[in-house]
């Protein structure tokens, strides 16, 4: 199948690199020449700019985004538009709100065509492993790119969520699990960093993967990361957030849905990237008032 691949950061250069060794032609642009060059050194056919893509796709045309949510995608869906066929196919593929989603594809539509969200999760090692693909939109133009798909993921790994939105929702929604597996683990080896006993860490998280209740692929990356650096030497205690667990705790609260874990986890987040916090200041100031507790001085 042919489509046009618009993005070749981390996951969409791997992305179009799986496609071509299944067999697809893949039209490719990036803003920097650098990875258009490398995709089509594997195969892939280089682009100038989105209007070159777009003539270098045949028949129906279908061209997937891997770009950073918000004015990225506003912006390559605007040119799309005036480049693209009634019935052709936009396919987003990064972490866009569902919301915007919905509101995006009503506006597409009116233009006679396609938006498809498609929610993407496999990280770097999805190369070699595939994609859970989660995806929403019109069911004819999922079924049309149903090939690219089945691709791009691992047997049983993508589905059709439902409408335009669901996709994307869907992803956000596993992205904010994500959130809390991931501080439930950081928390529990730090209890056992702390504890009296000299527990190999790595060793635990290599035999909680078998057969342990608690085995995940996260629990592997643990083991990986820990392996001849235990202290975690190199790395700052600084989290950042891409904006799905926030999306997800809004959505929550829209829903009324108490989403403690998932928004402790977020906001644990935020407390890791303060130099200094001035309300735990505050809270030593008020035990010294009114206990005489003592103050440490900084």
């Amino acid at each position: 199948m042919k489509i046009g691949f618009v993005g070749l950061g981390k996951m969409g250069g791997n992305m179009v690199e799986r496609l071509l060794n299944h067999g697809h032609e893949v039209v490719v642009y990036n803003l920097t020449q650098k990875e258009v060059d490398e995709a089509a050194a594997k195969g892939a056919v280089p682009a100038s700019d989105l209007k070159d893509l777009v003539s270098k796709l045949g028949g129906r045309k279908l061209v997937w985004l891997m770009v950073p949510a918000g004015k990225p995608v506003e912006e390559n869906i605007a040119e799309l538009l005036t480049l693209l066929n009634p019935d052709d196919i936009i396919v987003d593929g990064g972490n866009s709100y569902w919301r915007e989603t919905v509101e995006r594809g009503k506006k597409i539509k009116e233009k006679g065509i396609h938006y498809l969200d498609c929610g993407t999760s496999g990280g770097v090692w999805g190369l070699q492993n595939g994609y859970c693909l989660m995806y929403g939109g019109d069911k004819e133009a999922c079924d049309f790119a149903e090939p690219i798909f089945k691709s791009l993921a691992p047997e049983n790994g993508y589905m059709r969520c439902g409408e335009s939105g669901a996709g994307h929702m869907v992803k956000m929604v596993h992205n904010g699990i994500e959130y809390g597996m991931m501080q439930a683990y950081a928390e529990g080896f730090e209890i056992m960093k702390n504890s009296p006993y000299n527990v190999d860490l790595e060793k635990v998280s290599r035999v909680w993967m078998q057969g342990s209740v608690v085995r995940s692929w996260l629990l592997e990356l643990i083991g990986n990361a820990l392996e001849g650096n235990e202290n975690l030497d190199g790395i700052k205690d600084y989290v950042a957030d891409s904006g799905e667990g926030r999306w997800t705790v809004q959505t929550a609260m829209d829903f009324d849905v108490p989403a403690h874990v998932i928004t402790a986890s977020l906001f644990t987040r935020f407390e890791s990237r303060q130099e200094t916090s001035y309300a735990m200041k505050l809270l030593a100031a008020m035990r010294n008032q009114f206990g005489g507790h003592e103050i440490k001085k900084g």
